[in-house]
């Protein structure tokens, strides 16, 4: 810090000044100077207690317990020269103390807080007023594990802004801010700076820590989504084997939502659909080439009353214009991840599949047939000079 000299247009350092030299302690100076002006933290905060000790069958006692502008608790400890080694694991401690503290219990706190250090005051009203939110019924306090650590010392130790950082990097809200005293003559000023993290930085640790956090989230979900799709299938083979349904007799278990079967003509597979909400049979033709899809489905479509008779309902016909694929589905709902309902949807995916085969396998060889001729006839077309390029030409 420099003192400016307008006279001669320069400046002067100020030296830095230890507490301790200072006369100034812990507690009668450097807590209250916080308490008093709990800006100079850097940010709107609403000093709710001091020193305190209200935790169950401890004596342990907090420095300051403050409110964010979010309605987040906030422990505050003070440490005047040197951080010390335990200041973290102590304001953890801390933390998780007040992580069960309810919106009832944090307005009995206040309130005794205005009764013995501001001469009174309704701690509901102030509370609501430092929130901007007038309706006190609707303020919500202390949500979830959102409870954040502030430290404030002269001077931190490596061990402790190492231990700070490693649980920054784990979703934890700490914060470091360095206190220091400067004199010049009988003049005494106090700088506090953030120094972990760095405000420019602060935003982005949370959001990095918060994706990241979501992130855990989606692979523990697929990853449970996996083993519960490898287990359905494995009992569903084991059921299809025991209805004697040859189709997938060569197919292990997978961790897909789908599980694939040939159908007897190529890229036109069976394929049984396990899902969160559904069970599924489809015919899907899915062959390299667009048109060729097309086309197939075509010719079945052509015949769909006759097949939607032999399959005993209606199907669903998506031709999937904007896609290379076509299919022809058939569904019901269930709760799929609720495995009480396995029994259900198994014997459901049995019986369907089972007509699937029944109702298209008769007709899917003459097809293939009519398929190979219409892409020899395409093939001729095109050495002879043609352009069309449609394989029922």
């Amino acid at each position: 810090m420099y003192q400016i000299d307008k006279t001669t247009n320069s400046v002067t350092a100020l030296q830095p000044r230890a507490f301790g030299e200072l006369g100034f302690s812990e507690r009668a100076h450097l807590q209250e100077w916080i308490a008093k002006c709990p800006d100079c933290l850097g940010e709107e905060l609403l000093i709710i207690a001091k020193e305190f000790d209200g935790f169950d069958e401890t004596r342990e006692r907090l420095d300051l317990l403050a409110l964010d502008k979010s309605g987040n608790v906030v422990v505050i400890e003070n440490k005047l020269d040197d951080s010390g080694r335990d200041v973290v694991w102590q304001a953890l401690k801390y933390a998780s103390y007040c992580s069960s503290l309810s919106k009832s219990q944090i307005v009995e706190i206040f309130q005794a807080y205005l009764n013995r250090w501001e001469s009174g005051g309704d701690a509901r009203e102030r509370i609501g007023e430092f929130l901007e939110n007038e309706d006190f019924e609707n303020v919500i306090l202390n949500s979830g594990i959102a409870q954040r650590v502030i430290l404030v010392a002269a001077n931190f130790r490596r061990e402790v802004t190492a231990t700070v950082l490693w649980l920054l990097q784990h979703g934890l809200r700490l914060q470091c801010i360095r206190a220091t005293a400067f004199g010049e003559g009988e003049r005494l000023f106090l700088n506090m700076e953030q120094i972990i993290p760095t405000p420019e930085a602060e935003d982005f640790m949370i959001g990095v820590a918060e994706k990241e956090k979501e992130q855990q989230g989606v692979e523990r979900s697929l990853a449970k989504g996996a083993k519960l799709r490898s287990a359905f299938w494995e009992q569903t083979l084991a059921a299809l084997e025991k209805a004697g349904i040859t189709l997938v007799s060569n197919v292990s278990p997978s961790q897909d939502h789908w599980l694939s079967a040939g159908s007897g003509l190529s890229g036109v597979p069976y394929q049984m659909i396990f899902s969160q909400k559904e069970a599924r049979v489809d015919l899907n033709p899915s062959r390299a080439n667009a048109s060729e899809n097309k086309w197939i489905f075509d010719r079945l479509h052509e015949d769909k009353e006759a097949i939607e008779s032999d399959f005993g309902a209606s199907l669903e016909w998506l031709r999937l214009d904007h896609k290379k694929s076509s299919g022809i589905r058939y569904r019901k709902a269930f709760d799929g991840y609720d495995r009480v309902n396995w029994p259900e949807m198994i014997a459901w995916l049995v019986e369907h599949v089972k007509r699937m085969e029944k109702t298209f396998a008769p007709r899917l060889p003459a097809l293939a047939a009519d398929l190979r001729a219409g892409i020899a006839d395409m093939e001729t077309e095109i050495a002879n000079g043609g352009d069309d390029s449609s394989p029922d030409s």
